[in-house]
C-alpha cells in the first residue's frame, strides 16, 4: 500500500507519514510542488493524500497530473479551509475524497482504504467557529510572514484585537 503524502508543512507530513507507516502504508512525502510529477511517476502510489493549500499553488491544480500518472490511485484532498465549493470542485477534478483538518490518523486511513466511516465520526470532526477563526487567523498571519499589522488589515480588525486573539489558546474542536 504505497501512500504519497503531498504536504508543504514538513513536521505535519513527517508525523503523518510515521503514523500511516504504523498502519501498514509505505509512505513517501513530497514538500515541493515542482517534485509532485516526478515523485509520483517514480513512486507510483496506490493512494495520494494531497494538501489543498500548498506553498505556491492549490492542490486542486495537481489533481489532473496525478490522475494522469496514476489513474487507478485513490486521491484524498486534505484541507484546513473546507467549503462546499472546493469539495465539489475537487471531486469534479478527479479527487476521490475530501477531508477537513484536523483529521485523525484512523479517519484518514479509513478514507484511503474505503472503509465505511459512521456519520457520527464525521460529525465529531467538525470544527467549532472559534477553531475555524483561529485557523483562518493563523493562515493569514503565515501568508503575511508574521506581520500582525498587515494581517489585521486583511482580516479587517484592529491590531490590538488580533493580538488578544493570538494570545488565547486555540480551541481543540
Amino acid at each position: 500500500m504505497k501512500l504519497l503524502i503531498i504536504e508543504d508543512d514538513v513536521p505535519f507530513a513527517t508525523t503523518l507519514s510515521r503514523r500511516m507507516s504504523k498502519l501498514g502504508f509505505d509512505c513517501l512525502c513530497v514538500h515541493d510542488e515542482l517534485n509532485i510529477g516526478p515523485q509520483c511517476q517514480a513512486f507510483l502510489p496506490d493512494y495520494v493524500l494531497l494538501d489543498m493549500k500548498l506553498t505556491a499553488s492549490s492542490g486542486l491544480q495537481h489533481i489532473a497530473l496525478i490522475r494522469q500518472i496514476v489513474p487507478d490511485s485513490k486521491i484524498v484532498l486534505l484541507t484546513g479551509f473546507a467549503s462546499i465549493a472546493t469539495a465539489v470542485e475537487a471531486i469534479k477534478l478527479g479527487a476521490d475524497e475530501y477531508l477537513t483538518k484536523p483529521a485523525d490518523t484512523q479517519l484518514i486511513a479509513k478514507t484511503l482504504l474505503g472503509t465505511n466511516t459512521p456519520l457520527d465520526i464525521a460529525a465529531d470532526n467538525t470544527m467549532s467557529p472559534e477553531r475555524l477563526e483561529w485557523e483562518h487567523i493563523q493562515q493569514t498571519l503565515k501568508s503575511n510572514a508574521g506581520n500582525i499589522s498587515e494581517t489585521a488589515r486583511q482580516l479587517n480588525m484592529h491590531r490590538r484585537t488580533l493580538q488578544r486573539k493570538l494570545q488565547k489558546r486555540p480551541v481543540l474542536k
